[in-house]
């Protein structure tokens, strides 16, 4: 790591650019401890000394505005983009720890990702030519769920002539109007929630919606409303699986709205695509997904509440673009991308890898 020198010479935007130059996904600001960056899945801290407290809130405050401190102080938690210039931007969660303040900032790649480079399958590109219909990209905290999400925006901003909505908390990806009109609206600033964006947003004449995150029961039947009304609408849910994100969004319903949401469901949904980051071979991480394409038999299957078998039928629908986890990381481990240790510890069945090679 590179030397930091003397506590009183730190800089909190010294301290973004050392993430952005060393390309690390995260820095992490604790009271009493050293800046700490996380790069390829692990933190490391930097050779700094430790922040006190006091320090630690004077650097944070030297880049919120007047409002924004306002806020923090309201809701002891503040989430905002920021930026360097020349293309450095971060997504920044400020928050208290032991009445203490803390900082994560996530570093926003400045060049736009595309479905190639981040490996997308080939369905993508038949997801993303639909003009209706709901696409989610699920997974955990930091597995690249917005850059995923970006890089399909990006393709239909490129390709097709559209009216393009995004509902973000905060920005992340700056987009740049091309074949597309894109609208980018943010929550605190632009819009008091995604539900009641999503409720006037029928009023700005949208082809393509995209809602950063469906948090509540409220943005995800909104969401839901949307797609049925010819919208293509594209979105996130921290859920680890195709099953888990069905059921994930119809248990948020009251019971006697279950049924109703299940039909909705099956006749909106495109597909789920899950992923997860694992560590690479040569550096970096790799994206190891999930993709669950809306067939007639996922359809009934969503209808009928019999969503544990949605497994077998992704298992068994590689024809219809569909692939488990479990494949797609023997894949990833015979193209030698990723370690056998790796691939087998997010495997359901991971005796299954004995009898594969790299190629």
């Amino acid at each position: 790591m590179k030397q930091g020198g003397d506590i009183k010479s730190m800089d909190i935007k010294k301290l973004l650019q050392t993430a952005v130059d060393q390309k690390a996904s995260d820095l992490h600001l604790v009271a009493g401890l050293k800046p700490i960056l996380r790069i390829d899945g692990e933190l490391n801290s930097l050779e700094e000394k430790e922040i006190s407290p006091k320090i630690l809130e004077q650097m944070i405050l030297s880049i919120l505005s007047e409002k924004q401190k306002d806020r923090l102080l309201q809701r002891r938690d503040l989430d905002f983009s920021y930026s360097l210039g020349l293309g450095a931007r971060f997504r920044v969660n400020v928050h208290y720890e032991k009445d203490n303040l803390g900082l994560v900032a996530r570093v926003i790649n400045e060049k736009m990702p595309t479905i190639d480079e981040i490996n997308m399958p080939k369905i993508t590109y038949n997801l993303v030519n639909l003009n209706q219909g709901l696409i989610l990209v699920t997974g955990p905290t930091g597995c690249g769920k917005s850059t995923t999400l970006a890089a399909m925006v990006n393709y239909i901003n490129e390709n097709r002539r559209c009216n393009i909505i995004t509902l973000e908390d905060p920005i992340e990806f700056m987009f740049q109007s091309k074949k597309s009109i894109i609208i980018q609206r943010q929550l605190g600033s632009d819009l008091i929630s995604f539900a009641s964006g999503l409720k006037h947003v029928l009023r700005q004449d949208p082809d393509v919606v995209m809602v950063g995150e469906m948090r509540d029961l409220d943005t995800i039947s909104a969401t839901i409303t949307l797609a049925e009304t010819g919208h293509l609408v594209l979105a996130t849910l921290h859920t680890y699986s195709a099953a888990q994100t069905i059921d994930r969004i119809i248990d948020i319903f009251p019971p006697h709205q279950q049924n109703q949401v299940r039909m909705q469901l099956s006749m909106t949904l495109v597909a789920v695509i899950s992923q997860r980051l694992l560590p690479g071979i040569k550096g970096g991480r790799i994206a190891a997904r999930e993709i669950m394409i809306n067939t007639p038999a996922v359809a009934n299957l969503i209808r009928e509440n019999k969503i544990a078998q949605l497994k077998t039928v992704i298992e068994t629908s590689s024809k219809e673009g569909m692939i488990s986890l479990d494949r797609h990381l023997k894949d990833l481990y015979r193209e030698g991308l990723i370690e056998k240790e790796i691939a087998q510890s997010q495997m359901e069945h991971p005796e299954a890898l004995d009898k594969f090679r790299i190629i």
